[in-house]
């Protein structure tokens, strides 16, 4: 027997019809003789719609009424599942992140858990229920409803995983698993059996949208095992764990992570002293802008050309910071490009294998595709390139590094 915890995100329990599935699929777990606890989200759709009733009394809800709102929705889909259950004959209890205990700090809108309180679940457990717990939300200290910003079902699912000990954490969701990279943009695709947390991590924080990055912090951080499946398709889906195996099968690079929301910002002429870094990164980073690549050139007439990427939505704010940096410094110019695209390579196997950022450039210089930043650490080479030829960059890489599934015959 093992305990697993299950996670259902939104278009899993979008409709009766679905949650009904959802109702049979957990059956099926517990007849197997598994202890569960499932965590669900708010219909597809729900929390939009509930933070849009917010704003329509005021354009700024006050962040811990907005919780309190926004935090219904799992009430409604925890309450529907554990009817369904009950109806079908398998005996359940729902409770909220308030009635489990789930405590988190008091950042409303984006708190943390900070301590679990498994007593209640465990004694349910022991009688032989199936427990259904609310995720995305807790409560603070001083009792007031908290959530955890978006996908903050995927942290509370790991959590309590974490807490309770369980064999297996399962996040259920539209897709089977984790692939080399979007079979919308490569079919040849591979699900991947099992992927490390290091590599996940790399891959959800490059443009990867299959885990919420917290999540797997968290699940690394606590080792709990993750695993990626798909909710109405049966499969071994995709097993996110902490060990490395070391095998001659062992492919150098996992996947191959792209990002399409990326722009560019150059300054130009400014002059090359010590801290003008800061000086241009400061007020970026004041504003509560992320940065995310930096080249810095310097020219011959001892001044300096500074670029960085933005995410595509901070561009233009990004651009007025910069031009107020730029007359307050005396730089020559600020010019921007919001036509590129970042394409990344991940894989544990790059610590042990010689020449993969060239082996990458080789296959990038073959398609003619021209690389104006580059971006490494011990698992990822990330490049930036011209947005219209991302497809083709990623479908070369998929190719170049051996990542293509093999035509089956008859296909």
């Amino acid at each position: 027997m093992a305990l697993i915890v299950q996670k259902f995100g939104g278009t899993s329990v979008g409709s009766i019809e679905r949650i009904e599935q959802v109702a049979e699929k957990v059956k099926k777990h517990r007849e197997a003789g598994d202890d569960l606890v499932v965590v669900l989200s708010a219909m597809s759709g729900e929390t939009n719609r509930l933070i849009d009733l917010a704003k329509q009394i005021t354009d700024q809800p006050v962040p811990r009424e907005l919780d309190v709102i926004v935090s219904t929705g799992e009430q409604v889909t925890i309450a529907l599942l554990t009817m369904a259950l009950i109806k079908r004959g398998v005996p359940a209890v729902s409770y909220t992140g308030n009635q489990v205990r789930i405590l988190t700090d008091s950042s409303h809108n984006k708190a943390r858990i900070l301590q679990i309180d498994d007593q209640k679940i465990r004694a349910d457990l022991k009688e032989g229920r199936v427990v259904v717990v609310a995720g995305f939300q807790g409560v603070d200290e001083h009792g007031s409803i908290t959530t955890l910003g978006r996908g903050g079902s995927d942290t509370t699912g790991v959590a309590l995983a974490a807490a309770l000990k369980a064999d297996e954490c399962q996040i259920y969701t539209d897709v089977d698993g984790v692939y080399t990279t979007d079979p919308r943009v490569v079919p040849q695709a591979r699900r991947l059996e099992k992927i490390t947390f290091e590599e996940m991590l790399e891959m959800a924080s490059l443009g990867s949208k299959v885990l919420q990055i917290r999540s797997v912090e968290f699940a690394g951080k606590y080792n709990v095992p993750l695993r990626v499946l798909h909710s109405f398709k049966e499969g071994p889906g995709t097993l996110i764990t902490i060990d490395e195996e070391e095998s001659m099968e062992q492919p150098i690079i996992s996947g191959i992570a792209f990002n399409r929301d990326e722009a560019k910002l150059t300054i130009r002429g400014v002059p090359d002293t010590p801290g003008v870094a800061f000086k241009i990164l400061g007020p970026i980073s004041a504003s509560n802008i992320e940065v995310d690549m930096i080249v810095q050139n310097v020219a011959h007439d001892n001044t300096t050309d500074f670029t960085f990427t933005v995410h595509r939505n901070e561009y233009e704010s990004a651009k007025g910071v910069l031009e107020n940096t730029a007359r307050e410094i005396g730089a020559r110019e600020v010019i921007g490009d919001t036509k590129i695209a970042k394409v990344s390579i991940v894989g544990v196997g790059m610590r042990s294998h010689a020449g993969v950022a060239s082996r990458m450039f080789e296959a990038l210089a073959k398609e003619s595709i021209n690389i104006q930043m580059i971006s490494t650490s011990e698992i990822k080479v990330s490049v930036v390139i011209e947005e219209k030829y991302l497809e083709l960059a990623v479908r070369a890489l998929h190719t170049a590094f051996e990542l293509d599934a093999p035509v089956r015959q008859g296909e």
